[in-house]
This record gives structure tokens, sequence and C-alpha cells, in this order.
């Protein structure tokens, strides 16, 4: 191909705009507007069909407005028509609305047991060697699995007495882990046992398990032995129960949600009572007691009173257990099975509970001092060991209890001598507001408690947790704080001591001024820093600063809290520092709503900041440094000093000493200094004095030192981009020139993949992108009366020619097709867009003959390249590249070029030609094009294209 010259099109831009502009057609009021408020309907039937629906709706607004998305649904949406369509005896859904409905008499403000599984785990551990019975099997059983249906029955109480006569294996010696890696191998084999369809061996499990919670040789065990056994007994008793309620559903119908005992099938019920029967055979009390609990729910399946007969029974039942641990925990199990089955059945929970009262002075007696003695326990790491389950008595029996019921249970608990441990539960389980109101009351109890067994500071702790959830009256608030403080404040041991302050600075916080938070402080820092205490204690001091930031959302007065700043001194451990830094600066972020230049704020925000970054090093996840970066941004940007523009520089200088290892957050300073310059622009409303434009240049100075220190690429780029444009808003044009140099001297460095989120990306599309916003910018910069004309574009052009891009790419093409763009608008002698009070080339040059000379060597040279490449296109595997690209070409000439002129008419005529000759070219887009060009060819001054377009055949792929 010859080359060929270029020659631009004049453009009017004022007209061109006016004949884009879209129509203006006048709304009256009440017409339909998309934007409007809709009305949602709902379906009022089960079956709707789309056409001629009858269905009745019922609107939610008195606005006659239809959704437009609904109107093609009748106002049905898909979801409903589905949900309304569904079976609704399917069996899959039975099953779920069944449990749901039996369960909600207990709701969500009802804690679960599974909430408090994992506590009791983590907290009642032993270093103590345990010991565990094991199941060794019975070949005897084996033997007559397949007798007749007597012969069975009878060999199956064999095995159960073989098994209670000893076919098991004691391990000994067994650690903590190795022990409840015992117990979950256990619950495996009754899974394993019931799938293969051995009834009997699972039950022997069940019973074998139960058979521990007799046990209290390592005592301070027992709570989490609890957890792990009825780990198991729940398993048993959901697998008993869904066999029995299998067998009462056949191919037709299904139980109903509420069933009676008359809906179940003979089988079931016959099947229900042989398990019912085998586990009355159990010989000792506590297997006993522990199975049939288990399996309470099945009596639905055989008379209506079966749970409320047995819930009684089952509560004499545990009078026969000597031991008063064993027994408060059998009694907390009954409770826990009662709440999940029948929680409508509060007398049967209220006979356990006034029945564990009669007992409790069991706790004191000489058998239990005498087993304390032996296992070489004190008394105050005995009695939390019932804690959990009194814990959960209390909370079943208070359960939406009336408040008569409650005070009685109070009154007796008051009579029972020491009683601290059944206060404590008192406070721990009762609703927050009863405690709250009485709240004298109790510290009157408390005061009264003997501190032998139970420490008061527990119960302190427990009220204070009360009063966190619950006000008391105004009128005992302070003598409230007073007399807690006073216990807690004489507590000599450090983790006793911060384990109630943290409860009890919470109250403070939210009923109290900051006089009383620094006076609660100041006595937290006097007890933790002797010893360096506070090394032990940073969980709890980490959540004495949470609370206090919590309510304190006024920073200045936050840190005039004299020992605000001295408490944080003592989490010196470095992760934990930051976490708490961390913390501080979320609630900032969150909370302060207006921009701040408080000295005081800044002062120890900057400390808190310097603290985040400085934690950054080599090992420092990507995550970290991000989050990190957005903490120290947001209190940048919250920082303000008004018109005082040069302390706010001086504000980012020191920010950007401060902050120097975190690359978000120097680019952000980036943009602030450039904001803070165009704000200055603003204020002189473009006319700058003496001082602010040096204070701009100094704010440009300030990002042109900055930017080389960042790492990522792109991310200079495009900062020396907008910086130049910023330079060059502000008149600051030597300036601005050397921020586009800058960037044109970088882009050799692009290299050929970058990291993005963390997978290597090709990097053409980004240069792309950022080229074809640096043309744009390059159009309204004024050339330097030193370095010759359009020398900014010269050096760019040469950058891109010496490039090395992709061997099969042709973004360099498309890159030279954008700079063509750029000299077309650079040869019009009006602009699309200037910056005020900056002489682009337009009015520089004025349209002179010699600079469109050298614009139009430069599009000749421009046109050569891609007409370059367009030939080296013309391979097999390489021919559908050539007619995109000729055909982009030839809409580039098409919006860019004088087509008056022959040689570029040609041109186009011939990139035509070649975008359809191999057949590779969009037909669909072909057409359209051409009815451009039919329709551009009546405008005025448009006539030229009438030509062009019967020069422009278009060819069929056949």
């Amino acid at each position: 191909m010859a080359v060929f010259p270029w020659h631009s099109r004049g453009r009017n831009y004022k007209a061109e705009f006016a004949s884009c502009r879209l129509e203006a057609v006048p709304l009256e009021f009440g017409d339909y507007h998309p934007l409007k408020p809709i009305t949602v309907t709902e379906s009022k039937t089960k079956k709707v069909s789309r056409k001629g629906s009858t269905s009745s709706t019922s609107s939610s607004s008195s606005s006659s407005v239809v959704d437009p998305l609904s109107s093609v649904l009748d106002g049905t949406d898909p979801l409903s028509m589905f949900a309304a369509t569904a079976d609704p005896a399917a069996p899959d859904s039975s099953r779920k609305r069944r449990d749901r409905d039996e369960n909600s008499i207990v709701g969500s403000d009802f804690e679960p047991w599974a909430s408090k599984r994992g506590e009791i785990l983590a907290r009642y551990t032993t270093t103590e060697k345990l010991s565990i019975n094991l199941f060794m099997g019975s070949e005897k059983g084996k033997a007559t699995a397949t007798s007749a249906m007597s012969e069975k029955v009878r060999t199956r109480l064999e095995e159960l007495d073989d098994f209670e006569e000893g076919s098991q294996k004691e391990l000994l010696n067994l650690t903590q882990q190795d022990y409840v890696n015992r117990i979950e191998e256990l619950n495996q084999s009754l899974k394993d046992a019931w799938a293969s369809d051995q009834k009997v061996k699972a039950l022997k499990i069940v019973i074998q398990c139960s058979k521990l919670l007799s046990d209290t040789s390592v005592i301070q065990f027992y709570p989490s032995k609890f957890v792990l056994i009825t780990d198991i007994l729940d398993t048993f008793g959901k697998l008993v129960y869904e066999r029995i309620f299998s067998m009462c559903v056949d191919n037709r119908s299904v139980l109903p949600d509420h069933f009676s005992p008359e809906n179940v099938n003979d089988t079931a019920k016959e099947t229900c009572l042989n398990w019912f029967f085998k586990i009355a055979s159990i010989r000792e009390l506590i297997p006993r007691f522990y199975v049939e609990a288990s399996i309470l729910k099945c009596n639905k399946f055989l008379s209506k009173t079966g749970i409320s007969e047995c819930l009684p029974r089952l509560t004499c039942m545990i009078r026969g257990i000597g031991d008063p641990l064993v027994s408060v925990y059998a009694r907390a199990y009954l409770c826990r099975v009662g709440m999940e089955v029948a929680p409508h059945l509060k007398e049967s929970l209220n006979k356990n509970f006034f029945d564990f009262l009669l007992t409790f002075k069991q706790i004191h007696g000489d058998t239990v001092q005498n087993q304390l003695v032996v296992q070489g326990v004190e008394l105050p790491s005995y009695l939390p060991l019932y804690s959990p389950a009194m814990d959960w008595i209390f909370q079943c029996i208070s359960y939406h209890a009336p408040e008569a019921l409650l005070t009685e249970m109070m009154e007796r608990c008051k009579k029972l001598g020491n009683n601290a441990l059944l206060l404590n539960s008192v406070m721990s389980a009762f609703r927050a507001e009863f405690i709250a109101t009485r709240s004298m009351d109790f510290i009157g109890m408390i005061k009264e408690c003997d501190e032998s067994g139970f420490p008061k500071h527990l119960l302190f702790r427990s009220l204070g947790l009360n009063l966190a959830l619950a006000d008391p009256p105004e009128g005992d608030r302070l003598q409230i704080l007073n007399e807690a403080w006073k216990v807690i404040t004489k507590l000599k041991n450090p983790q006793d001591y911060v384990n109630c302050a943290e409860v009890w600075v919470e109250y403070t916080c939210k009923h109290f001024t900051k006089r009383e938070v620094n006076t609660v402080l100041a006595d937290v820092i006097k007890h933790m820093t002797p010893d360096r205490a506070f090394e032990d204690s940073y969980p709890q001091l980490q959540s004495i600063i949470k609370k206090v930031i919590a309510y304190f959302h006024d920073f200045s007065v936050l840190f005039s809290v004299e020992k605000f700043l001295p408490f944080l001194d003592m989490f010196q451990k470095e992760s934990v520092r930051v976490e708490v830094c961390k913390c501080i600066m979320e609630v900032f972020i969150k909370h302060q709503q207006e921009p701040t230049k408080d000295p005081v704020i800044l002062n120890a925000l900057l400390h808190v900041c310097k603290t985040m970054h400085d934690s950054v090093n080599a090992l420092t996840l990507e995550d970290e440094k991000r989050m990190l970066a957005y903490l120290i941004n947001g209190f940048i940007k919250m920082v303000s000093f008004g018109r005082d523009f040069e302390q706010q520089l001086s504000f980012y200088v020191e920010a950007r000493s401060m902050f120097c290892n975190l690359e978000p957050v120097l680019v952000q300073l980036i943009h602030s200094v450039n904001r803070l310059a165009m704000e200055t622009r603003k204020v002189m409303k473009g006319n700058h004095s003496r001082k602010t434009a040096a204070f701009v240049r100094a704010c440009v100075a300030y990002c042109f030192i900055t930017i080389p220190s960042l790492v990522g690429i792109f991310t200079r780029l495009n900062l020396y981009l907008h910086s130049g444009q910023v330079a060059l808003a502000n008149q600051c044009l030597s300036q601005a020139d050397a921020f586009f140099k800058a960037a044109i001297s970088l882009i050799p460095e692009v290299p050929k993949t970058i990291n993005i989120d963390g997978k290597m990306r090709p990097s053409e599309s980004f240069l792309l992108e950022f080229l074809c916003n640096f043309f744009s910018t390059l159009l309204i910069v004024p050339d330097h009366p030193e370095h010759g004309v359009l020398f900014l574009v010269r050096e760019l052009l040469n950058v891109i020619q010496d490039y090395t891009w992709e061997d099969n790419s042709d973004d360099k093409i498309r890159i030279y097709t954008c700079v063509l763009h750029l000299l077309s608008a650079m040869s019009q002698e009006t602009y699309l867009y200037h910056i005020d009070k900056v002489d682009s080339n337009d009015s520089l040059y004025g349209g002179d003959t010699k600079f469109l000379a050298e614009n139009n060597k430069l599009c000749e040279t421009v046109m050569a390249q891609i007409l370059e490449h367009l030939k080296t296109l013309a391979k097999d595997e390489a021919l559908k590249r050539q007619s995109s690209l000729g055909l982009s070409f030839f809409n580039s000439i098409l919006a860019h070029g004088d087509l008056r002129n022959n040689r570029l008419n040609q041109l186009s005529v011939n990139l035509w030609h070649l975008a359809q000759r191999h057949g590779c070219a969009d037909t669909r887009t072909m057409v359209k094009t051409l009815e451009y060009i039919k329709k551009r060819s009546k405008h005025p001054d448009m006539g030229h294209l009438t030509e062009l377009a019967l020069r422009l055949p278009l060819q069929t792929r056949t």
C-alpha cells in the first residue's frame, strides 16, 4: 500500500453537540414516570395463570401506579407462584415445619445449650489421668442373630446381662485429649452400629457411656465429661425417635405436624414400648435414668400424657443419686430434655428445682468434704463446678416465668445458709430487668454471704453483667457503684480484679461522666502495673478499652480522660497493642461526623496511627497492610484546618514522614495535597496571588517528590498524570511539563505482566487505558517555547515506538489510532475543551500553517505505522484481526478525516474492501456503518459522502 497523506476534517463542536442533544418532551403532572414509587402487590390466590387471571390483590399503598415489572405477571412474582403451587404435604418440608412448631414456645431469647457447650469444655479441664470403660462386644449375640422372635428377645436380654457382667475393657492413664478422642470414637461406633442394624450394640454403648457419669474420680473434669457424654445420649435419642417416626410413614400418608397417638400404627407403638422395656431392665440407676431421659420424646407415640407422667417420675429418680454434683447435672439434663420436648410443662421443671433446694445442704456435708480431701481439691475450686448445671436449671425455670415465681425462688435461696453459689446462679439466669430493679437487695444478700467457699467478687461480677443489660433505679446508681468498687478494689489477685473491673467499667461508662471513668481507669492501672500483671490479662484489658470507646464517641472528651493514654501504655505486646489501636481507629472512622483540627485528638490519633504503621514489616500480610492503610487514610481524610491551607499542608508533610511504609497512605496523601491545591484555586477563583501561587507550587513539589517512592508502576503513572492536570489547572506550566515528562519516561519500565489481586495479568490493556487518558490531557497542554512543536507528543510517540509489545497484540495500533484522533483534534481552529486561564496551542498558534504542516507530518507517520501493521496481518491465522483493525481504521477516517481529499477517500474505500476481503467481517456491522454514511450524506457540507457510499459495496460470504 502507498503512503497516504492525512487531511483532518474541520469540526464545529457546538453544532455537533446541538445535533446530538436529546429532544426535550414536556411531562404533564400525573403522567407515569419510572422513578416514581411503585406499588407492590401480593397475590391472594394459590393458583395463578398468566392470561385472564382473576386473582384478587391487595395494595400496600393507596397509589394507583402499576409496577412495570410485575405487570407482565398479572401482579404475581415468580417466587410467589412457585410457593403457591408447591405441594403442601411434601415430606421434606413437613419434617422442618413439625420441628419448628414444636419448639415455637421457646423463642430466640432463650440461650440454647449449644452456646454453652464450648465454654464449658474450654473452662473445665484437667492434667490428671483419666480412665474409661470400652465395650468389647459379644460373640454370643452374633451367633443368635437369626433366631426366632421369642429367642431373639431372650438373646438380647442375655446380651445386656453379659454386658453388665463385665464384657468391658478399662483404659487407664488417659490424657484429657485421649479421653475426648475415645468418647468421639464411641459416638461414631454408636452411629455405625445403628446404621448396620445392631440396635442392641448401640444400646450397650449408650449404657456404658451413661455409667461414666457416676464417676467423679477427677472431679474438676466432671462438667466437661457431662457435655461429652450427653452428646452421645442426644445422638441416641434422635436415632430412636427418627426410627419410630419412620415406621409411622407409608407411601400414602405422613404424620401431621401435631400428631396424636391415634395416628401412630401398632408396629411403631410396639417398637416404642420395646425400647422402654429394654431401658427399664437396666439395673443401675444412673444409666437407667439418663437413657430413658434421652428418649423421653418417644412417649408422644404412646399416649398424650406420657411425657407429663414421666417427667415427675424421672425427677423422683434423681433423689436416689447420692453425690450432689452427679445429682445436679442429672437435673440439668432432665431440664434440658424437658425444655426441648415439652417446654410448657413448667410444673415438673419447678419440682425439679425445689427438689434441688431441699438437697442443697449436701454440698457442705461431711461426705463431700471427705471426697475433696481425698482428691486434694479446695472448696473454692469445687463449688464453681456446680455453676454450669445450676445456671442451666435456673435459666429453664425462670424463662418467661411470672414475677411472683421469680420472687419466690429468690426468697427460698435467701433462706438457705451458705447460699453464695445459689445467688450467683440466680443472677446468671434470671432476667436482667428483674435483677436490675432489685440491685440494692442483691447487694445486701451479697454482703451477708459467707466468702469462704464462693468469693464475693464473683457475685459482684454476675451483678455487673446484669446491670450492663438493664438499668437500675436512677437514685441507686452511684451507691451501687461505690458498694461494688469497695469490694473490687480490695482484691489482691490481679486476675480476679481485672475480671470484675472489666464488667463494671461498662456500667461506669454507661451511667457516669469522664471523671468516674478516669477514676476507674486509674484504679485498673494501679492494680495491673505491679509485677507487670497486665501481661497475663490482655484480653480483659482489651475488653475495657472497647467498652470505653463504645460509649465515648466524642474523641475530644475521650482523650481528655487523663488516664486513657497511660492505660494504652499497658499494652506492651506489639500484636495486642496494634489490635487495640485498630479498634480505636474503627470507632473514630465510624462515629466522627465532622472534620477536626483539635490538637488533642490529632496528637493522640497520630500516636495511635504511628503505632499501627510501625508494626508493618516484611512478614506482614497484604490484607493486614490494606486494613491498616484504610484506617490511617480514614484519619487523614477527617483532618481539616479549614482555610488554614498552610497548616493543612504541614500536616500532610508530617504524615508522609510518619507513614512512609504504607503505599496506599502515600497515595491518599498525594490525592489530599492535589485536592488542597484545587481548593486554593477555587478560593482564589483561578486568579492566584503571589502567595497562593507559591503555595500551589509547594503542593505540586510535594507530589513530585512523593510519587517516585511508590512501588506500583501504574499507580505512579496515574498520579503523574493527575498531578500534572492539577498543576496545569493552577497555571504551573513548567511543573505540569515535568509531571508529563516523568510519566513518558516511566512507560518503558512497564512490565509485561502485573500483579492484580494476587494474579499475574498482562499489562497492555492497562497501558492502553492510561495512554488514552494521557492523550486527552495532551490536547490542551501548550507547547514549551524552547522545545519545538508538539514536543510531548513526539516524545510519547518515540516511547511507544520503542516499547516491546506482545507478538500477537494489536494494542500498539489501537494506540496509534488514538494518537491520530488527538492530532486531528489539535488541528482544529478551536479545541473541544480548555483549562481556564491556560492558553492551549489553538490560541498560541492560531491556525499557523507551519504548525498544521508539522501536525500533518506526524499524522502521516502514524498512518504509515498503522498500514504497515495491517500488511503484516495478511496471514490465514490473522485475517480476522486484519478485518477488525481495517474497519476500525476506516471508522477513524470517517470520523476525523476530510474525505473530500481524493487520496484519503481512496484509502477509506481500500480499507472497506480489506475488511470484507476474506469474509471475516461482521455483515450486520458493515450494513449499519453504510446506513450511517448514507444518513450523514444528507447533512449540509456532507454531500461528498454520497459518492463514497456508492463506492462501498456489501459483499456476502458466499
